[in-house]
């Protein structure tokens, strides 16, 4: 048995805590934000300022249902009780392409809710643990070589024999280990380049036609399910897109996602809210090796959340360091690295791709990096829509049901295109986007509307 203190109740830290307090470990949880509201007043009322995406687009994979339904199926009970909403990808499928169904579909079901419904249903399970809510930390406690608690905001301290870092994207991890005298753990980290441009909506839920991330010229777009009819839409562009900007106004968003037919109808419902933007965003791989102190989730290692990989390969680093806990051989780090970091950099693959093909469609230059994986997935992602067999092997791919492929590697500057329509869906090119966003003010693929082609970007390694 080992006192155990974990920083952050957020998805992560309370999954984290569950497992741990099961395998009979002292676990206590502190959190720096209020505890939830009464049930079914979260949306309205719960304030998370810790938590960046709070208010966000949030959809849970079934490798994250699935990780559930084998160690936290009280937590989806009280999630269903709750009003999420499950979701069957293989059913989502046109009827040609579900073709009647296979019997291994069932692997492709979830189960999922706004981001105040899915914490608020954990914190219900967790209500039996020793959670303090609204207690600010404010630093580290160094002892013999190793983190031995915290200092508090207020200037009391905590023990432990092991901290756990689930603080997510912002950890001040880093820079408190410093402060304590510690060596600054190794990090890579880009920054992703995205932004986001949501709403969310209630009503009668609309059809799926189409996948429910859509991939158009300069721009993605997200349309998700949630609880209680509810669900969310949002643009996905690049920071460097100074023209999208006018996203953030409700009616320009409106028009413009009136000019994808595949998503228009999924703005026929009630606002809840007006246009949420969220950017800033990193790819980022943190290793901590200090002795009596881990990092989990998000705190370790984040990506660009438009594929909803996060909770998934949070829980199964809660996983890890339970497993690692009953049976410890070597360092946590290197368990990390072998379990974890392949769904990273598969993830950050992606990432590095698609934001380069964002910017070159803002640029107008096609995107032909010498990469044959990325022009592979792009052909399955088209014969996805039409082929019931391409269809679950794209399905099994992004919702990572299968092994990643191997890590990126420095491509070339150039190579041959792809086969087929890079955007299979229909749906604007760049000159009626912008058209559609303010008509009198369309210019040219000269104007500074239009940002400078980036080079290529890998992460900085810092010491």
């Amino acid at each position: 048995m080992t006192d155990i203190l974990i920083l952050g109740a957020g998805l992560t830290g309370l999954s984290t805590a569950l497992l741990l307090s099961r395998d009979g470990h002292r676990v206590t949880v502190v959190d720096r934000d209020p505890p939830p509201p009464p049930p079914g007043r979260e949306w309205d009322e719960w304030q998370r300022p810790g938590v960046t995406q709070f208010r966000q687009a949030h959809f849970m994979l079934p490798f994250w249902h699935a990780q559930m339904r084998a160690d936290l199926p009280e937590v989806l009970d009280r999630l269903a009780a709750a009003g999420a909403r499950r979701i069957s990808f293989a059913a989502l499928l046109p009827p040609p392409v579900f073709d009647g169904g296979r019997p291994c579909d069932d692997r492709f079901d979830t189960l999922t809710a706004r981001r105040p419904v899915l914490e608020a249903a954990f914190a219900a399970e967790a209500a039996h643990l020793d959670v303090r809510r609204g207690t600010a930390v404010a630093g580290l406690i160094a002892r013999a070589g190793r983190v031995a608690g915290v200092r508090l905001a207020d200037g009391a301290a905590m023990s432990a024999d092991l901290v756990v870092d689930c603080m997510g994207r912002r950890s001040p991890l880093r820079a408190w280990l410093v402060a304590a005298g510690f060596p600054a753990p190794a990090q890579e980290r880009d920054d992703a380049g995205f932004v986001y441009y949501g709403r969310h909506f209630e009503g009668a839920m609309p059809a799926v036609n189409a996948p429910l991330l859509q991939h158009h010229d300069s721009v993605s777009i997200l349309t998700l399910p949630a609880d209680n009819d509810t669900w969310s839409v949002g643009f996905v562009a690049s920071t460097r897109d100074h023209a999208l900007r006018a996203l953030r106004d409700p009616e320009c968003w409106a028009a413009a996602l009136a000019c994808y037919p595949t998503a228009a109808h999924w703005a026929d419902g009630k606002p809840l809210t007006g246009v949420d933007v969220m950017a800033g965003l990193a790819d980022q791989w943190r290793t901590v090796t200090t002795p009596g102190v881990v990092a989990v989730g998000d705190s370790a290692c984040c990506t660009n959340p438009s594929l909803g990989r996060g909770a998934g390969i949070g829980l199964l680093h809660a996983r890890t360091l339970r497993d690692y806990l009953r049976a410890p051989d070597g360092d946590f780090a290197a368990r990390t690295a072998a379990v974890i970091e392949p769904l990273y950099r598969a993830t950050y693959w992606f990432d590095h791709h698609r934001i380069a093909e964002i910017d070159a469609d803002v640029a107008g230059v096609p995107y032909r990096p010498a990469d044959p994986a990325w022009f592979g997935a792009r052909a399955l992602y088209g014969a996805a829509l039409h082929d019931p067999e391409a269809a679950r092997v794209n399905l099994a791919a992004g919702l990572l049901l299968q092994p990643p492929p191997p890590p990126l590697s420095p491509p070339p500057p150039t190579a041959p295109g792809p086969p087929g329509p890079r955007y299979p869906l229909a749906g604007p090119d760049r000159n009626a986007l912008l058209a559609a966003l303010s008509p009198p003010k369309v210019v040219g693929a000269g104007s500074s509307l239009f940002p400078t082609f980036p080079a290529p970007r890998f992460p900085t390694v810092e010491a």
